[in-house]
């Protein structure tokens, strides 16, 4: 990312992050580790909601799968709530125009078009940690763009949430989040031309996803060592 880019970046968060930071004082005054979406099958599953201070995954293996939906979903939950959401778009592929004007208000919308740039505008919202939700969506970029993204990015990026309670989905293709705490995979299905004029609520509830949630994992294994 250029430095040209980067400083309309920090410019952009000065704007936003006023407004922002009311919403993440109500994020850290609350005792749960947990944001709830909203989302029945999300929250009960991973007992709460999305994991603060933590990387969630969203894969998405194919197309039109529905990420977009879970996505759109998620940033008007925290637009309902007041709160500023940070959407880096990995390859500038956002219709924008299938969100709410209201929605629109409350999001920092940074486009990008490789996913290295994606990754370092992401890594300074991050280590800002004035923005409770951020999304980093991937879903579009090339697999060779992808398969360059070393592991340590992603423990870099989990060791900056831990000194904040920032909620950071991430978007993929294919699993690439190895320190994911929280991992969601959507399974294609079928759609006819009917869904189209069905409501977006009765889409996400129909969903298939299989969650997985390593901070539940990590407390059953504490919870047999200290059994031994």
């Amino acid at each position: 990312m250029s430095t040209a880019r980067v400083i309309q970046l920090r410019q952009l968060l000065r704007e936003k992050i006023p407004q922002a930071r009311l919403g993440l004082d109500e994020l850290t005054a609350r005792p749960l580790n947990s944001w709830a979406t909203g989302i029945a099958q999300l929250d009960d599953s991973l007992h709460g909601g999305l994991p603060r201070g933590a990387l969630t995954e969203i894969i998405a293996p194919q197309r039109s799968s529905g990420s977009a939906l879970l996505r759109n979903a998620l940033v008007a939950r925290a637009a309902a709530e007041r709160q500023i959401v940070a959407y880096i778009d990995g390859h500038d592929s956002l219709d924008v125009t299938a969100l709410e004007p209201a929605v629109v208000e409350r999001l920092l919308w940074v486009r990008c078009r490789t996913a290295e740039e994606a990754l370092k505008a992401g890594d300074l919202i991050l280590r800002d940690r004035n923005v409770p939700l951020v999304i980093l969506d991937l879903v579009s970029n090339p697999t060779m763009e992808l398969r360059r993204i070393g592991a340590t990015t992603w423990f870099r990026f989990q060791r900056i949430l831990e000194m904040g309670s920032t909620v950071c989905v991430v978007l993929t293709p294919e699993p690439r989040v190895s320190p994911a705490q929280a991992r969601i995979t959507i399974r294609p299905q079928r759609r006819n031309l009917a869904a189209l004029d069905r409501e977006s609520v009765e889409l996400i509830s129909e969903l298939k996803l299989e969650v997985s949630d390593a901070r539940r994992l990590q407390e059953t294994n504490e919870q047999l060592q200290s059994l031994a």
